[in-house]
């Protein structure tokens, strides 16, 4: 298996409430999201949506397709949502929310392992367009999300 970390935040110039509201419903993606091919809810969880699991297939210019499961872990409204992937990635993923002003900033943090096994032969050398890849998917999410919202948006990465 290769080992991935990611850190994405996007600043959109939106309430919380508006940001949670659009990325707490998963379900929607597909609809503004370019990339999220299709979102399916396998069980709801509990009131606040803690273990519920989602199945997401995404593609993006690269010739393949991701599927996994996403297991909510932790769910604090406008403040953290976290969940547990398995499928052709592993790991966990989470979003911490907070405001700058009149700027919602949506950080993200994805560390997985991919278990595709073409996947882990090529990454080597195809490591970097696997993480050109997760960008592009990213900066197709913070354009659609702006464009959803009416909002401005500014990408940044940390790795």
């Amino acid at each position: 298996m290769s080992d991935y970390s990611f850190v994405t935040i996007w600043e959109i110039s939106s309430a919380p409430e508006n940001v949670w509201d659009e990325l707490y419903h998963s379900e929607n993606w597909p609809s503004w999201w370019k990339g999220v091919l299709s979102v399916d809810k396998l069980s709801a969880g509990d009131a606040d949506g803690v273990g519920s699991v989602s199945r997401y297939t995404w593609q993006s210019r690269l010739p393949y397709k991701l599927t996994f499961d996403m297991r909510a872990t932790k769910v604090e409204p406008m403040s953290v949502l976290a969940g547990v992937a398995s499928g052709d990635l592993d790991g966990n993923g989470i979003w911490h929310f907070s405001t700058k002003g009149a700027v919602t900033v949506a950080r993200y943090e994805w560390n997985v392992q991919t278990t595709k096994w073409w996947m882990n032969l090529l990454a080597p050398i195809a490591g970097p367009l696997f993480k050109w890849n997760h960008n592009v998917i990213m900066n197709w999410g913070a354009e659609g999300l702006a464009k959803r919202l009416n909002a401005n948006v500014f990408v940044a990465r940390e790795s």
